[in-house]
């Protein structure tokens, strides 16, 4: 499901991912586990770090539909490719990440 140009996932602003979320997206948040303490995460997300994600991808792909996030939306755009090469199809990156689902008034829960 290509987003625009040669991307193979869809870059989402906060509407829409909060759409996906309650089609029941599964959510992953590629962050460092020190990062939550400080931004937060955002509920029902599954933190898998970037280089964790890479080292093994297919270990933590489950369902058909995924939208990543990261601090900013760049760690997220990665972990995007990365699952398109193995295969996934149906694949979101929610730009501006966990930053502008904060500034946007969004919910978050610290761990």
């Amino acid at each position: 499901m290509p987003g625009g140009g040669s991307e193979p996932f869809v870059r989402v602003d906060v509407a829409r991912a909060k759409q996906l979320m309650a089609e029941g997206v599964h959510i992953i948040d590629v962050r460092e586990a020190r990062e939550i303490a400080q931004d937060g995460k955002i509920a029902g997300s599954r933190l898998v770090p970037l280089n964790t994600f890479l080292a093994n991808p297919t270990t933590h792909l489950d369902g058909d539909s995924i939208l990543f996030y990261c601090k900013a939306g760049v760690r997220s755009a990665i972990a995007c490719e990365m699952a398109a090469a193995v295969g996934m199809k149906t694949l979101y990156n929610l730009e501006g990440g966990v930053d502008v689902w904060r500034k946007s008034g969004n919910h978050v829960e610290y761990a």
